[in-house]
């Protein structure tokens, strides 16, 4: 399928400091940046930009940054889900992971995060892709943040709902397992029904298994 990758910026000013927001961004844009210290919610910093690297080449993979004084101090990614999960059990080509948004600490209250989910989805770059994902509570900055779990699942879920991101049930285990965590998906206006029949089987895996 056509993995579209249309290149859009935005600039923000926020605590007299000029931010990018750009994306999707290619590998070697994104080698000559430097990462934000803070940028350690699911690895080392120098690691996370690594897996940064590693999603922009991808076909499929693309990453959304903000980008100040050529540091990354936000970032978006999308990419298949990983083979060892249950979401790439239908082998599907136009179904696409959030994977991780974050913002580092000093920028948070800039409204980066809304703009880099919605960057992505400019210029129709994903109507033909199911896009979804996994809200755990386990990632979740409660400390930093001061809010409780379900505090920071209604943030979580009014931030995906700006690209029209909806909550769909699931009886996948690890969602299963806390009831703050939830699955979050868009259905692009060109996916087929196929598409969407086959999402709905992954989605409820325990109800095909008899």
């Amino acid at each position: 399928m056509e993995h579209r990758k249309v290149l859009s910026t935005h600039t923000v000013v926020f605590a007299d400091k000029v931010i990018t927001v750009q994306g999707p961004l290619s590998p070697w844009l994104l080698e000559g940046l430097d990462i934000d210290p803070d940028l350690d919610a699911f690895r080392r910093p120098k690691e996370q930009k690594e897996a940064l690297l590693e999603i922009a080449g991808l076909p499929e993979g693309r990453i959304i940054a903000a980008i100040e004084n050529n540091t990354i101090i936000g970032y978006v990614t999308f990419h298949y889900p990983d083979e060892m999960e249950l979401w790439s059990q239908g082998g599907m080509e136009d179904l696409i992971e959030l994977g991780a948004i974050e913002v580092a600490n000093d920028y948070r209250g800039a409204g980066l995060a809304r703009l880099l989910i919605t960057t992505a989805f400019e210029e129709e770059q994903l109507e033909n892709c199911i896009v979804f994902t996994t809200e755990y509570y386990w990632h979740w900055d409660l400390k930093g943040s001061g809010l409780d779990v379900w505090g920071y699942r209604h943030m979580m879920e009014n931030l995906m709902k700006v690209v029209n991101m909806v909550w769909y049930a699931t009886d996948d285990p690890e969602i299963c397992s806390h009831p703050a965590n939830c699955l979050m998906v868009r259905i692009g206006k060109e996916v087929p029904l196929s598409s969407e029949e086959l999402f709905d089987r992954v989605r409820f895996r325990q109800r095909f298994m008899y």
